[in-house]
């Protein structure tokens, strides 16, 4: 407890002024895990800081991981979920939902000191697939519907590059979604389709699934061996998605849990490592505006 109540004493992403607003209390804290792996795996990275947030509350925390995005973004809109690490996509429709529900706190920041990532376009070595062009009448993988790099982006960007859309016949033999990035990357390891994206944060090795990200998470899960894979597309980069939380809690859970991420690294750079899906630098302060040309783009698709 020494630990965090030091991180929270030099966190400066909030006031102690924020506690006195608010006499609400909660009686448990509930945390959401975005779907794409395995769902077990999900629960054991974030088990650590559900401890952690348990020890700094004092009330149970539990852990949700839904199949899919939706799950995660319907139980932030409902408020059975207090707190989620969102992509950018899931973000923007969270927020066109209901601009009132939730709020962004934190995002993940990179060894390098950025915050941005990429979708990522990827085949095995030995089929001979080398580009966007050699998948023409292929099986190509999208991930989740409410994923920013799995569907949103490599959506809008592949026609561009392709000068043909993403239905299925028109330029890919057949377009599916894989249900998560796990899901993705086994499909194609598998052979049961030619090509998909995922995300990454572009640095490091490609061999080690670079530093973070799905493809980091499936080379730790041993799920995935980086060298029968060659990378075919890569995406204009993103902005990392949000930690948000649910606006109507009480302001002293908001500044605990947000002390608490902020410090993370610090603390227990193992548990930052599970969460981040690799290596980081930990969390640093976001607001809404790091999110309008997410939100634009999830509009346009939307029309």
């Amino acid at each position: 407890m020494k630990k965090i109540a030091i991180a929270l004493m030099a966190t400066t992403l909030m006031t102690g002024a924020a506690f006195a607003d608010s006499m609400e209390k909660i009686s448990e804290f509930r945390i959401g895990i975005l779907g794409g792996e395995n769902a077990q795996d999900r629960m054991n990275d974030n088990q650590c800081l559900a401890d952690k947030a348990k020890e700094l509350l004092g009330v149970d925390v539990k852990l949700f991981a839904p199949a899919d995005y939706a799950g995660v973004i319907q139980g932030l809109l409902g408020g059975t979920i207090d707190m989620a690490w969102l992509g950018a996509s899931g973000y923007a429709k969270t927020y066109l939902s209901d601009p009132e529900a939730v709020e962004p706190v934190l995002v993940k920041v990179n060894v390098d000191g950025g915050y941005g990532y990429y979708s990522v376009g990827f085949a095995r070595k030995d089929s001979g697939v080398k580009s966007l062009e050699d998948l023409k009448g292929k099986t190509f993988g999208f991930g989740d519907p409410n994923s920013t790099s799995g569907y949103l982006i490599p959506s809008i960007e592949i026609p561009q590059k392709i000068n043909a859309t993403m239905e299925s016949g028109d330029y890919f033999g057949e377009v599916k979604f894989t249900g998560g990035h796990e899901q993705t990357i086994v499909a194609v390891a598998n052979g049961e389709i030619a090509g998909g994206v995922t995300w990454a944060d572009g640095l490091g090795e490609w061999e080690d699934g670079y530093n973070s990200g799905a493809l980091r998470k499936a080379v730790d899960a041993g799920l995935v061996d980086m060298n029968d894979m060659v990378k075919i597309w890569q995406s204009e980069t993103i902005p990392e998605g949000p930690i948000v939380l649910r606006k109507t809690l009480p302001s002293d859970v908001k500044v605990k849990m947000t002390g608490l991420l902020a410090s993370l690294q610090s603390i227990d750079p193992e548990c930052a490592y599970g969460i981040a899906k690799g290596e980081t630098k930990g969390f640093m302060p976001i607001t809404h505006d790091a999110y309008e040309v997410i939100i634009e783009a999830r509009k346009l698709k939307s029309n």
